[in-house]
């Protein structure tokens, strides 16, 4: 398949009407067209395994695995099963079902590090949950975030600090201060700095590179000689870094974690679990201030709790991170031999743990491109390969990452030419890519 065969009317067609009704044109900003080449934003029909289709026909390897939630592959068999079985006997009662206990049990067996925990149906709520009840437990006002990690939640104390804080109260984003990854002295300099003021540290304990030795746990130590709580943010390292986590993997326990993506492999589900000191402040059974810490209508949803445990038991039964781990690993050796062998190993980049790959394109002065990665991303889906990022599923194949590698092969052909012309323009086809955090439109 080259550019010029894959035809995409029904898709054009589709997101005209989703932009007509829909801000953005889709329910996350991630999934907007913008974020794809001119004209080439797939309006997807059906997904199963590692495959999914556009409502024009065309088929594509998926990777980012729907924004690394669909970790064991679309349509999951196991998964859908104790789907199906929840939905015949009802999915939302005016008391709590029992599967939600069973749900806890086995979520706390999975994370042992992890005293309670309670579910929601998305990782903004959970994060914004454990920073709430921070700040009730210690009294201060302050959210320190990392400032090397991209997202944490829609609510004002995240995105007051983004490029899109239009409609957040200077007053708020005055609440929220930032701390390099990796760095212990600036993480310490900051706490110095206000205080008794700041409430909790929230980060994501891993991203694109491993934490330098003893990162977390100084961090750890931190918390505890300053007051303030630990918090994970695992939406992206929970189950793809081992089963219970980063803090399962490196043995550094938090106060407070969030869960989510990988969770119900595609079902919505999240967890906000920790300390019983902690999270009881949001319960019945203390004589203090109540803390209003998670309460949603569809929280408990009985068939996104049965397909939380289904991926867990899957993931458990069938070493599914060893898996991802294994095809990430093997994916990432043939890109960057494609990569050199065309001679663009020193602008095509891949970063990341093997099961949470990323890729980054840079230009001819080695500078991060949206023009190149606009190039590369028309070449990948000219070959049927739908990738805007390298995170794996275990329902790839072997095949499967041989066929991305020698689509890769193709693009890294094209993108020599652009370098040697040091223009990639005649290969755009259109606007650029754009990042998702800017100011304007």
């Amino acid at each position: 398949m080259d550019t010029e065969a894959l035809h995409l009317p029904l898709s054009r067609t589709a997101n005209e009407r989703l932009h007509a009704m829909i801000p953005g044109g889709a329910h996350t900003y991630a999934k907007g067209d913008d974020q794809y080449p001119e004209n080439l934003a797939p309006v997807i029909s059906h997904g199963r395994g590692a495959h999914v289709w556009d409502i024009d026909g065309n088929r594509y390897l998926e990777y980012g695995s729907g924004l690394r939630s669909v970790s064991l592959g679309h349509a999951h068999p196991r998964v859908n099963e104790a789907v199906r079985r929840e939905l015949d006997r009802g999915s939302n009662f005016v008391r709590p079902s029992i599967v939600e206990v069973e749900a806890a049990e086995r979520f706390l067996a999975t994370v042992p590090t992890a005293e309670m925990v309670k579910f929601a149906k998305n990782g903004s709520d959970a994060t914004t949950a454990a920073v709430r009840l921070a700040r009730a437990a210690t009294g201060r006002p302050r959210v320190a975030i990392c400032a090397d990690h991209p997202f944490f939640s829609v609510d004002d104390w995240f995105i007051g600090t983004t490029p899109m804080s239009v409609g957040v109260p200077a007053a708020t984003n005055e609440l929220t201060v930032a701390f390099p990854y990796g760095d212990l002295a600036a993480a310490e300099e900051l706490l110095t700095r206000y205080q008794d003021e700041v409430a909790c540290l929230i980060l994501e304990p891993a991203t694109h590179s491993e934490p330098p030795l003893g990162y977390l746990a100084g961090l750890r130590e931190l918390a505890d000689r300053h007051g303030c709580v630990l918090i994970f943010d695992e939406m992206i390292t929970g189950f793809r870094w081992s089963e219970a986590g980063a803090q399962g993997l490196y043995g550094v326990v938090p106060d407070l974690s969030t869960f989510g993506k990988a969770l119900g492999n595609g079902f919505a589900v999240s967890a906000l679990a920790g300390r019983r000191e902690l999270m009881e402040l949001g319960g019945l059974r203390h004589s203090g201030d109540r803390v209003f810490l998670l309460s949603t209508t569809h929280g408990a949803e009985t068939h996104s709790l049965a397909a939380a445990m289904a991926v867990q038991t899957t993931y458990a039964e069938e070493g599914v991170t060893a898996q991802l781990h294994a095809l990430g690993a093997r994916l990432a050796a043939g890109v960057r031999e494609a990569a050199a062998s065309m001679g663009v190993g020193d602008h095509l980049v891949i970063r990341g743990r093997a099961s949470n790959l990323v890729f980054a394109t840079l230009d001819e002065n080695r500078q991060p491109s949206q023009q190149y990665r606009t190039l590369f991303l028309r070449r990948l889906l000219a070959g049927g390969v739908l990738a805007p990022s390298f995170v794996v599923s275990s329902a790839l194949g072997d095949a499967d990452i041989d066929h991305t590698v020698d689509v890769v092969a193709e693009a890294c052909a094209v993108y020599r030419k652009a370098l040697e012309a040091a223009d990639p323009t005649p290969w755009l086809a259109g606007r650029p890519v754009k990042p998702v955090f800017r100011r304007l439109a």
